[in-house]
């Protein structure tokens, strides 16, 4: 499976499937993993299989989403913006915190 190129995976996934029910796919995903995290953290739930689970459907979605609309590297650029403000904050609140 380490072979396989997922930007092609994805780009026939959406060509064979088509875009509007691999968005809907996506929401259905999240939503999925969503659920998952709230019982593990409202009920206390050993449920870490389903979160797994859930979390790698959602990865491959968003995966696809990308895709879909051609937005791979909008997003990895946003994203490392939005890492780079994480570590100040962090540096941030840990200063206060001593």
């Amino acid at each position: 499976m380490n072979d396989i190129n997922e930007a092609k995976l994805y780009e026939r996934a959406v060509r064979v499937w088509g875009k509007e029910p691999q968005m809907l796919q996506v929401i259905e995903e999240m939503s999925e993993l969503t659920k998952e995290i709230l019982k593990n953290v409202n009920r206390k739930k050993d449920n870490i299989a389903e979160i797994i689970e859930e979390a790698a459907d959602v990865e491959i979605m968003l995966g696809q989403l990308k895709c879909c609309y051609k937005i791979e590297k909008q997003v990895a650029d946003y994203k490392a913006e939005k890492l780079k403000t994480i570590v100040k904050r962090l540096d941030e609140w840990e200063k206060k915190e001593k």
